[in-house]
């Protein structure tokens, strides 16, 4: 059988193909629209530069934010039609109310209305191909794991549930029991013998080596796939395509060579970027601070009715380096929730009073630790700040646990936008998967992200 040809894109090359696309549809059709109707606002916008880059610059920021850039959803057309909606709608606004930067209003509100339409329209269209045909099974990318086949299902949905154009198709078993393999309905075993013609017959994008033991790959195996290299064929390890894929640190996967995995140093010793961090944080502080100042009447007055107990609330937190210290918030409980031992905060509390759910939705409840980051506690990106008897309870049983603590812990991170409120141990486990990212690849750009990601998250009311 003759290996077809077929396009492969990363997760990576998928955004930035989006977020080109998106940019070059909707300049094209207002260029076009302008030129043939004779609008000279629709036409000014495009063809200043300092006008097309502030246009760009609106629709990448707010895309971000209404989760236009989330594979998921821009592979499913109900879901992308209404994130298109709404950033060709905020897009547009923000561009029509900020003409110091943007094009100055036409005085025909015509234009206007066009101007709007013609984004919309164009963004539409162009989301709709990508659904069609870019988000179609012509560009999956199919895979071959080595594996033992105890794991397969756990190892195949940690890379597929991140990543919806990922599938593997078959895996080959290093486990030391060779008999009575497990059977999916999903994936085929291979025998190591059949390997190589697997690979030629089939459009294989790469192969997957999920084992931490030397020993497991055999001499015929290594054989095998030393062959595939060098005609060409991709070969990784497991780490390394879950990390890119998920965007998670697999600490349930890494053995006793952490140290390849964690190079901590390089963002943590930037003195650079920590002292505009640090500016940073007093100065959003400070804003967050007057902002919850104008709120406290309506939430004094919330809390007398739906709460009907003291407005703050305190708790001791782990820090950094492993210091306890009390983390202030409005209060969103009845008092004396814990009669007996600490336990997690679960969906439908019902020690969340009516009041406390609606602060704890909307984030409000945690305006108040801006003073913790003043005081120096707390960033206001990092790993959320966990209770001490849950860090003792949970660095017992997951190894890793506590190298959460070598930066300050943060009023919003990499977890938090990326992953429902922890309720359990297996919880516990991804968000350290992604703190643990969030510290090896901190940076002004990921700062960046996840402080746009949690825009989005207030705005859809998703805190718990």
């Amino acid at each position: 059988m003759k290996k077809k040809n077929k396009i492969h894109f990363e997760v990576s090359e998928r955004k930035v193909l989006l977020r080109i696309f998106d940019v070059v549809f909707i300049l094209t059709a207002l260029h076009l629209t302008g030129n043939f109707l004779d609008l000279d606002y629709l036409d000014v916008s495009t063809s200043h530069f300092e006008y097309a880059l502030v246009l760009a610059l609106y629709l990448n920021v707010i895309g971000t934010i209404f989760e236009m850039y989330d594979l998921q959803v821009a592979s499913n057309q109900f879901q992308v039609l209404k994130s298109t909606i709404l950033t060709a709608s905020t897009t547009v606004l923000l561009y029509l109310l900020t003409p110091v930067f943007s094009a100055g209003l036409p005085s025909k509100r015509f234009q206007i209305l066009l101007f709007y339409f013609t984004v919309l329209f164009a963004l539409l269209l162009w989301r709709i191909f990508y659904v069609k045909f870019l988000a179609s099974d012509r560009f999956v990318q199919n895979g071959v794991l080595v594996c033992d086949k105890e794991q397969v299902e756990e190892l195949i949905l940690g890379l597929e549930s991140a990543d919806p154009h990922y599938r593997i198709i078959a895996y080959v078993n290093i486990g030391s029991a060779k008999n009575n393999i497990l059977e999916y309905d999903y994936v085929q075993h291979l025998k190591i013998d059949d390997l190589e013609s697997f690979v030629k017959e089939n459009v294989i994008f790469e192969i997957i080596i999920a084992s931490q033991k030397t020993e497991e790959i055999t001499v015929e195996l290594y054989h095998k796939l030393l062959h595939l290299l060098e005609s060409g064929n991709t070969i990784r390890e497991y780490t390394q395509v879950y990390e890119s894929k998920t965007q998670r640190i697999p600490v349930q996967y890494i053995a006793r060579d952490f140290y390849k995995f964690f190079p901590f140093g390089r963002s943590n010793s930037n003195q650079i970027y920590l002292l505009v961090i640090n500016f940073l944080e007093v100065l959003i502080s400070v804003l967050g601070l007057f902002f919850g100042a104008m709120l406290v009447p309506f939430i004094f007055i919330g809390n007398v009715i739906g709460n009907r107990g003291k407005l703050f609330y305190t708790q001791e937190r782990v820090g950094k380096n492993g210091k306890i210290f009390r983390i202030l918030k409005f209060r969103t409980m009845i008092e004396n929730a814990e009669k007996g031992r600490a336990v997690f905060s679960a969906p439908n509390d019902t020690r969340v009073t009516p009041f406390g759910k609606f602060l704890r939705k909307t984030r409000i409840d945690e305006i108040p630790q801006f003073i913790n980051i003043l005081k120096g506690d707390m960033a206001v990106i990092g790993p959320r700040p966990e209770r001490p008897f849950f860090v003792k309870e949970i660095a017992e049983i997951m190894p890793f646990y506590e190298t959460r603590h070598v930066i300050k812990p943060g009023l919003t991170g990499w977890a938090q936008v990326n992953y429902s409120y922890g309720e359990s141990l297996e919880d516990s486990l991804v968000k350290l998967q992604y703190d643990l990212y969030y510290i090896k690849h901190r940076s002004v750009f990921l700062d960046l992200n996840i402080t746009i990601k949690t825009i989005s998250t207030v705005l859809f009311c998703r805190g718990q």
